[in-house]
């Protein structure tokens, strides 16, 4: 049998803003509050690729392989035309983007000392307000948690990032991160998806690494495991969700190639899947049909 269609959701977080405010007002939605301990947990379908430029965002340099230097790429600056099921049509992956190194923009401080670091505490109400939370999600807000990690950027700096996930897994989360560290895997960007995220054009260059996005299944009454904060993508633009012509993020064809092995992507038996499989994480790479590469869950899903 094949595997329902499953998708991260970060660089490709909705289709367009009707059809996914239609989505989210549909009256049979799971009820708010649900516990996902006692609530079966429904398959995820990818959305469409959105703009995931940071909250401070500027202009990010892409390493450019032929001269060693950086040119300039915005992400999220252009967007694409639409395919008749509401995607951006999968384009070329840009020369700038082939190998793709972008800067880090720091929205919270560094680390100083150039170690991990990690907190875990209840999500801040403000940080909540710009999050996609709505007392609608299958999860109350008292069970998410908000964590913030340090992460090496492909600039070769530590940074911190900030993710929310369900109650149930941050003690564990940030011991894979920690892992990640440890091994120096670069990660672009880690950031709390925001509404803005939801209804934004695609624009197929999206690579932001985060959990909880309270969306539904595309085209459906289900919920996405994002929406329960039990999945991550990572480095989504590095490691893209394919199934048939559809490849999310929509400029990320380049990275179809895994023999072609460059900093970011996530290849079968590395630190990455080795490190989410220590507290019990399945890699939706592992998939035959469709191929989630980026896709990190604790219910299989």
């Amino acid at each position: 049998m094949t595997r329902a269609r499953q998708s991260g959701f970060l660089g490709f977080l909705g289709r367009t803003p009707v059809l996914l405010i239609a989505v989210l007002g549909l009256g049979t939605l799971a009820a708010c509050g649900a516990d996902p301990s006692t609530t079966a947990i429904p398959s995820s379908a990818p959305a469409a690729s959105s703009t995931v430029a940071a909250p401070s965002s500027t202009p990010s340099g892409a390493a450019d392989p032929a001269t060693g230097g950086f040119s300039n790429w915005t992400v999220g600056a252009t967007p694409l035309p639409l395919r008749p099921d509401g995607y951006g049509e999968v384009e070329p992956t840009p020369p700038q983007l082939v190998d793709r190194r972008l800067h880090t923009v720091d929205f919270l401080p560094p680390p100083t000392d150039g170690e991990f670091h990690s907190t875990v505490q209840p999500v801040p109400a403000a940080v909540l307000a710009r999050s996609t939370w709505q007392p609608r999600c299958p999860v109350a807000s008292s069970q998410l948690r908000y964590l913030t990690m340090s992460f090496w950027g492909f600039d070769g700096r530590p940074h911190t990032g900030e993710m929310m996930v369900n109650a149930q897994v941050a003690n564990a989360v940030p011991g894979v991160f920690g892992q990640l560290f440890a091994a120096r895997f670069p990660i672009e960007e880690m950031r709390v998806p925001s509404v803005a995220d939801l209804t934004a054009h695609p624009t197929g260059d999206g690579n932001d690494t985060a959990s909880f996005v309270c969306r539904p299944t595309v085209g459906l009454t289900t919920w996405s495991v994002h929406a329960y904060g039990l999945a991550i993508d990572l480095n989504p633009f590095c490691n893209p969700y394919r199934e048939g012509t559809l490849v999310v993020p929509e400029l990320a064809s380049a990275y179809l190639n895994r023999s072609d092995v460059r900093p970011g992507m996530v290849l079968p038996g590395d630190a990455t899947v080795r490190a989410f499989a220590s507290i019990g994480w399945t890699w939706g790479g592992s998939w035959t049909s469709p191929k989630d590469l980026m896709h990190f869950t604790a219910t299989g899903h």
